[in-house]
């Protein structure tokens, strides 16, 4: 994805159990489509809208 996190590396060996790095990998995994989708309430209005026209 376009929004990637970089890892630095670090001397202690502490540093890879800090939440902050621990999310960077499976962060980087995720597909393009997930990173830059719409916040849940805002695509529950679309819905609403969408099946609101469809009856």
């Amino acid at each position: 994805n376009s929004l990637r996190l970089n890892q630095e590396r670090f001397r202690l060996d502490i540093r890879k159990h800090f939440l902050t790095e621990r999310v960077v990998k499976p962060w980087n995994r995720l597909p393009m489509e997930l990173v830059v989708s719409p916040p849940l309430d805002i695509s529950k209005i679309h819905v609403d809208v969408v099946l609101r026209d469809m009856v």
